[in-house]
């Protein structure tokens, strides 16, 4: 087992539990957990989907002899892929039938996660969102090498599938990543500066200001979920967003306030009315500008956004 980047290894614990057990079982199971939730939301985008998994992983893991398990850590992994993707093909049957455009559900994410670069932008919302276009086992594959750097032949054991199957399927997955993820390397520091710009020009309506910062080709997701009203289709263009944020925004009948907050381990907005969170404004940078903007209104997604979440690889 690779022990690349193996922070819950380090005492990381998990709700209402101490770092030390005299339970072997236990004491491995919470060692993890945050690795292993990270492993869970990186294949499914949802939270609470992943907190689901967590808990059928320790199910089964509390039925398994330890005497039998040479590497813990794989072990576990193993079983949260293997229920993470059960859950994915049904989570996927349940997009289907969703109301308007699917987010990921986005989480307040600890500084320690904006300092992992590689960790942050694997769970960047515009990553999980060209995630969401590979297959449930090429994400499986790209995850558990690309940001977890397993070896194929325990990935092969994670998916059920031969080392040589997964060579193959890594080799596809990361062709198709690459040639949708964004262009260009931006600094925390360029993040910032973007959103502040784009911040200060909607909170005084400069549609010219809105237009220096967005890409000509920027798109716009809106996640309502059918609860609360959101844009049902991509708007597309920078004067269309533009037009959109300011029109939307700038006229509603309630006192709004945004403030920058770590999302999924980049810089966010938080949108609230008249005190209350509304929406997560995510973002994706490419070449120094906003080309992506994903708003998630859907109430069921924001649970997680008045604490932060902890994720480790």
């Amino acid at each position: 087992m690779s022990e690349h980047g193996t922070h819950g290894q380090d005492g990381t614990t998990g709700p209402g539990t101490g770092g030390g057990s005299a339970d072997p079982a236990t004491g491995a199971f919470v060692a993890h957990r945050n690795l292993l939730f990270t492993v869970a939301y990186e294949l499914l985008g949802s939270a609470a989907d992943a907190e689901d998994v967590l808990q059928e992983t320790w199910l089964r893991w509390t039925g398994v002899d330890l005497a039998e398990v040479r590497d813990r850590r794989a072990y576990l992994v193993r079983i949260t892929t293997r229920q993470a993707l059960s859950r994915l093909r049904t989570l996927g049957r349940r997009k289907e039938s969703y109301v308007g455009e699917w987010l990921p559900e986005p989480l307040l994410t600890t500084p320690d996660v904006a300092e992992d670069v590689e960790l942050a932008d694997s769970v960047s919302m515009a990553m999980m969102l060209v995630m969401e276009t590979l297959t449930p086992t090429e994400r499986a594959v790209f995850v558990l090498r690309e940001v977890f750097a397993l070896e194929y032949d325990e990935i092969a054991e994670a998916v059920d599938k031969t080392p040589a199957a997964v060579r193959q399927t890594a080799h596809r997955a990361r062709a198709h990543v690459a040639a949708r993820r964004p262009r260009g390397v931006v600094s925390r520091a360029e993040s910032r500066d973007a959103l502040d710009a784009f911040q200060r020009a909607v909170r005084t309506g400069d549609l010219q200001g809105l237009l220096d910062i967005l890409a000509p080709d920027v798109v716009m997701l809106g996640d309502g979920g059918g609860i609360k009203q959101a844009i049902l289709r991509p708007v597309l263009g920078a004067d269309k967003v533009a037009r959109l944020m300011l029109g939307g925004l700038v006229k509603l009948p309630v006192e709004m306030s945004m403030h920058p907050a770590q999302v999924n381990g980049h810089p966010a907005l938080l949108i609230r009315l008249d005190g209350e969170l509304d929406t997560v404004m995510a973002v994706r940078f490419d070449d120094g500008r906003i080309s992506g903007l994903y708003a998630v209104r859907n109430p069921e997604k924001l649970t997680r956004m008045e604490r932060e979440t902890a994720l480790h690889r």
